[in-house]
């Protein structure tokens, strides 16, 4: 099966990108992930898909990955990446792909750089959509979910800031982090992607 990870594939080919996309709750980045994926037609790579997907296919890393979400468990580190790997080898990420929810720690982190640099590989660029924390709990709380309360709001933005820094941090000393304000309608915002986005065609 043909890598979509080959050098041959990102040079010398304009449109190709390969991009990781970092947001908390009620950033919006879903939204903004559809818009990107479309208008830059690249591979939508989302963590949860993703497990889905090989527990549908029942490949070997599925089934086991099927096993610890059947009793409750998170997966392992060692078999999300294999699923990201395996993910990574279709042929429709040839064009490009948007990792969405993935990395989520540094050795995840570390494991994706091990595994494009096998592959004569890189990232081009980590995107990451900023709200105020005072605008994300407005748009969370006035979701009226039944956990969307403002305490748990405030614990789920805590938790996604002490995850993120050190990613953050990790991809900022590559030169590889780019801030996009999430304020505002979502073309407004999606025009502050596209200018990124554009230097690297």
């Amino acid at each position: 099966m043909p890598s979509c990870l080959s050098r041959d594939t990102w040079i010398g080919t304009n449109r190709t990108m390969r991009i990781i996309f970092i947001g908390p709750p009620g950033a919006g980045k879903g939204t903004q992930a559809e818009k990107i994926v479309a208008g830059y037609k690249l591979a939508h790579l989302s963590t949860g898909d993703m497990l889905r997907a090989a527990v549908a296919a029942k490949t070997e890393i599925g089934l086991l990955a099927d096993k610890y979400m059947l009793s409750g468990q998170f997966v392992p580190d060692d078999l999300i990446i294999g699923i990201i790997s395996e993910r990574l080898s279709l042929p429709d990420c040839r064009e490009g792909f948007l990792l969405d929810g993935f990395p989520r720690t540094i050795q995840q982190a570390s494991a994706l750089d091990v595994m494009l640099r096998e592959n004569d590989s890189r990232l081009d660029v980590v995107l990451e959509l900023r709200v105020p924390d005072a605008e994300l709990s407005r748009r969370l709380v006035g979701r009226g979910r039944a956990d969307d309360n403002p305490d748990v709001v405030k614990k789920r933005l805590s938790v996604y800031a002490e995850q993120t820094t050190p990613l953050l941090e990790y991809y900022g000393k590559q030169g590889l982090l780019e801030t996009i304000d999430g304020l505002g309608e979502v073309n407004e915002v999606f025009e502050r992607v596209k200018i990124i986005l554009d230097k690297f065609i």
